[in-house]
């Protein structure tokens, strides 16, 4: 495996969580922005995302990494191409889910994230999880499960089981990070991100075809590709290198929070009083965690 060059400024555990808070905002615009999508749909969506998202990675590895971006490639090692393949699966699930299934629908189902992940280091690397990490998983956990639990039971099969490739994907990869630097490799997992984004464009072309978007459409899909997917996949998998695979997905549920905010003000789906209620337990979750991971810092 190729060592990752050190950045100029190694991330602290605080800004590692900022800039973490900030990955999501940028993902949970997903909903919002495939709702005002004209003509594109299905895998024409997940199609233009991934392959504006690919563009993107083509300039913004080389400005971050130089030719080393690329040249990992070829001796990135074993890690590298698993979580290529998990950044395709995520790519091209989560896109398919939202348009099989209500946005608030898909981000309950993804939300089982911080269980997986957690399931997935303990079993697989041995990754010691703190008490207050397992409590902080349980009353976020419980807060989603609030949010949209009578609705579970009218949830389409095709697209729960979609959905649930996300998370499941998600768990892979970052226990594959987490197992990568406990041997001592800093595997550069940037153009992994790049890995998945060929593989999801070509996936799903030949199912897109005949392309059916609008220029209107085209500007909201490299918009996805672009703000939502590329500039905050690279930020995550540089928060990985700091944060635990437990944090990672913790954190991640902020996206659920944010997606329905923007979903309520951007598309005028409003959360009922249990959605709100939910939210608050899933907050509280994080500040909670985070504000106890500080203390223990200093």
């Amino acid at each position: 495996m190729v060592p990752l060059p050190q950045p100029p400024e190694t991330l602290s555990h605080r800004r590692a969580v900022w800039l973490m808070v900030a990955v999501t905002l940028m993902w949970s615009i997903a909903g919002v922005v495939t709702r005002h999508l004209e003509h594109a749909r299905s895998f024409e969506v997940t199609f233009w995302r991934s392959l504006f998202t690919l563009l993107a990675l083509l300039l913004i590895l080389p400005l971050a990494q130089g030719r080393a971006a690329f040249t990992t490639l070829r001796g990135g090692g074993r890690a590298l191409w698993v979580s290529g393949l998990c950044w395709s699966v995520m790519f091209t699930a989560f896109m398919v889910a939202i348009i099989l299934m209500p946005v608030a629908n898909v981000l309950v189902t993804m939300a089982v994230g911080p269980l997986l992940t957690a399931l997935f280091a303990w079993a697989f690397i041995g990754h010691r999880i703190a008490p207050r990490t397992w409590a902080a998983i349980a009353l976020a956990g419980a807060g989603i499960a609030g949010m949209y639990g009578t609705q579970m039971a009218g949830l389409p099969m095709a697209g729960t089981l979609v959905a649930l490739c996300v998370p499941l994907a998600a768990a892979v990869n970052w226990t594959v990070v987490q197992h990568a630097q406990q041997q001592g490799h800093a595997v550069n997992l940037m153009p992994a991100v790049l890995i998945g984004a060929v593989l999801s464009a070509l996936a799903t072309l030949p199912l897109a075809w005949p392309l059916q978007a609008t220029g209107r459409d085209l500007a909201l899909l490299a918009l996805l590709g672009v703000v939502q997917l590329a500039i905050p996949c690279v930020l995550a998998v540089r928060c990985g290198r700091v944060l635990k695979a437990p944090e990672m997905a913790l954190l991640g549920l902020l996206e659920v929070i944010f997606g329905i905010l923007l979903a309520w003000v951007g598309a005028g789906e409003r959360p009922a009083p249990a959605v709100l209620l939910g939210g608050a337990l899933v907050i509280g979750a994080l500040v909670f965690n985070e504000i106890l991971a500080w203390k223990e810092e200093k």
